[in-house]
């Protein structure tokens, strides 16, 4: 059996430095003292949402994703920015993508989306007494649909392997568990 235990860095190189990510090279010594190379992607914190209506209907945007290739369907997600706390950009990105403002917001976890990789931490909250606040406030490379669909749909959706994304998986089944609607 092979010993457990930390890596240690012994040098970094930085690869690329990017506006939400950066790629670095490092250089690290194990537990039983060989030296590998890791790649590790530096990103940004980000936070997502999964916002209920009173209803019982859940907000989901559906957009394209570059690297995929295709529209997929998620609930709101988005970088913090700079000093900014999760709970304030949770808040900012839900008023944004959706026009809506979230009376109640609690937080449902928080994981790394890829850790083997990336640093990329998420903050995922649950939105509950929503009020609309107007129209949407999209970045200026952002386009995306909003849709409400009955959150019961969403998890049928989510079964039948419509709903795809990572965050959106983890987001939908946390909020169903919490509400015992699985």
């Amino acid at each position: 059996m092979k010993k457990q235990g930390r890596e240690i860095k012994t040098s970094r190189r930085v690869v690329y430095r990017g506006k939400i990510l950066d790629l670095y090279v490092d250089r690290v010594r194990v537990p039983d003292g060989s030296r590998h190379l890791r790649e590790v992607v530096g990103h940004t914190p980000a936070v997502a949402v999964v916002p209920l209506l009173a209803d019982g209907r859940v907000l989901l945007v559906r957009q394209f994703r570059y690297a995929i290739g295709k529209k997929l369907l998620e609930i709101p997600a988005g970088l913090l920015a700079a000093r900014e706390q999760p709970r304030q950009a949770a808040l900012r990105e839900l008023r944004e993508e959706t026009g809506y403002h979230a009376g109640s917001l609690q937080l449902l976890a928080s994981f790394y989306s890829s850790p083997g990789y990336c640093r990329e931490k998420i903050d995922l909250f649950l939105a509950r007494h929503l009020k609309r606040t107007g129209s949407l406030s999209l970045d200026r490379d952002e386009f995306l649909e909003v849709l409400a669909l009955p959150f019961t749909q969403a998890l049928r959706l989510l079964e039948k392997g419509k709903i795809i994304d990572g965050k959106s998986v983890v987001g939908l089944l946390l909020a169903a568990h919490r509400m015992k609607k699985y």
